[in-house]
């Protein structure tokens, strides 16, 4: 994650977080725990920037 500023309200004060518990993106087609998902935050506005899962290989031949 590479953003220097919010695009939202310019605010450069950027945080990092995730979905915890259950909350997880899970495959289709294939049986697997999925993945956790991990957000680049603005920290003055709220404003999500980007969001990933942390394991993209869990979902390499579900399309």
């Amino acid at each position: 994650m590479q953003a220097a500023k919010c695009p939202k309200c310019g605010g450069t004060e950027l945080g990092k977080g995730k979905h915890s518990g259950y909350a997880v993106i899970a495959t289709v087609n294939k049986m697997s725990f999925g993945s956790s998902v991990e957000y680049l935050i603005c920290t003055d506005c709220g404003y999500i920037i980007e969001g990933y899962v942390t394991n993209p290989e869990k979902f390499k031949g579900t399309f």
